[in-house]
């Protein structure tokens, strides 16, 4: 067992915690993992309060009058809860309530008091080293620095920083202005290595989301999940290219890491011209969707595709992680001379 203040915290069996992934990070998989010991988060994503609805009672049905019931909560986008928070405010006044809410994208100081007024703890994801003070002045009690290898939104390339040295850097940042926070890393962490190194460069746990996307309780077609496990690293790019065929009018400083499938590979270098003219690229965009063509259509994946090999459950991809984890943070003291 890995013991870090996020599993004692918690009350965690290992120091995981699921990405609340829109669209992909339903009921099932947010109940999977908080079955296996993990952390599970329901991806309200948008606000879309049907979807939020729906997913949110899967879990519930899951979890009823089970331990795990203490360790899910649920993530939205928060730039689209300043244009419609009515599902967050829905979620809050469940019979089980959320025991965490995770915001990214966007400032959190307006919703932290009426999270933390219902009881749950608020998470904040960053992309940059000052939003880390903004989130701290919010009250969030753990703080995710998400590196640019992560699938789907994130920071955009230009600026996107690397989890190899962001999370030392918050580390560092918040051991001197907020000791008791607690910092988790993210993108590219798909296996025990990646856990392990986290927890060496100063993080309290890992966030996951690709390796958690490509297992049975995904959301995800199993035909998008199969293709990332057959792509390397190589096959992806952070861009604004899908976010544009999709309608979805992101802040100009994040973007979106997926396949780099036909259709992307075709606007690349040309993302101008795309605004501009949208309508055909659009129309191609949408019949692939429909037709489960992912030529066309998005997998929404991060880097660590390069790590993803099957399409397990949930439970037995955590137990995998923490146990090479386990097995690589024993085995660093070999490294050392007598």
């Amino acid at each position: 067992m890995i013991h870090t203040r996020l599993t004692e915290r918690l009350g965690l069996e290992m120091p995981i915690m699921l990405a609340p992934m829109a669209l992909a990070g339903g009921g099932e998989l947010a109940a999977a993992c908080a079955t296996a010991g993990a952390f599970g988060l329901v991806g309200g994503g948008y606000g879309d309060l049907d979807w939020t609805w729906r997913e949110w009672d899967i879990a519930a049905q899951r979890l009823a009058n089970t331990a795990a019931a203490q360790h899910i909560g649920c993530g939205f986008i928060t730039w689209k809860l300043d244009q419609d928070a009515s599902a967050l405010d829905w979620v809050l006044d469940q019979p089980m309530l959320p025991k965490a809410v995770f915001l990214s994208f966007g400032d959190p100081r307006p919703y932290a008091e009426r999270i933390r007024a219902a009881g749950a703890r608020l998470i904040c994801q960053v992309q940059f080293m000052a939003q880390v003070p903004q989130a701290v002045e919010a009250g969030a009690e753990i703080i995710v620095a998400q590196g640019g290898a992560a699938g789907g939104h994130g920071a955009a390339a230009a600026s996107a920083r690397s989890t190899m040295v962001f999370v030392p850097e918050a580390a560092d940042w918040l051991a001197a202005n907020a000791p008791d926070v607690l910092l988790l890393g993210a993108g590219g962490i798909a296996d025990g290595r990646g856990l392990s190194a986290l927890l060496m460069l100063g993080a309290d746990g890992a966030l996951l989301g690709s390796r958690l996307w490509a297992t049975r309780e995904g959301l995800a077609p199993l035909a998008a999940k199969e293709l990332a496990a057959r792509t390397d690293g190589d096959g992806t790019a952070r861009s604004p290219i899908f976010d544009i065929l999709r309608r979805k009018d992101w802040p100009a400083e994040y973007d979106f890491r997926a396949l780099r499938n036909a259709l992307h590979r075709e606007w690349e270098g040309r993302e101008a011209e795309l605004r501009a003219d949208p309508g055909a690229a659009r129309a191609a965009f949408e019949a692939a969707a429909a037709a489960g063509d992912f030529t066309g259509a998005n997998v929404t994946v991060g880097e660590a595709t390069s790590l993803i090999h099957d399409v397990p459950g949930a439970g037995e991809v955590l137990r995998r992680i923490a146990d090479e984890a386990e097995f690589r943070l024993g085995g660093a003291r070999t490294l050392l001379k007598p």
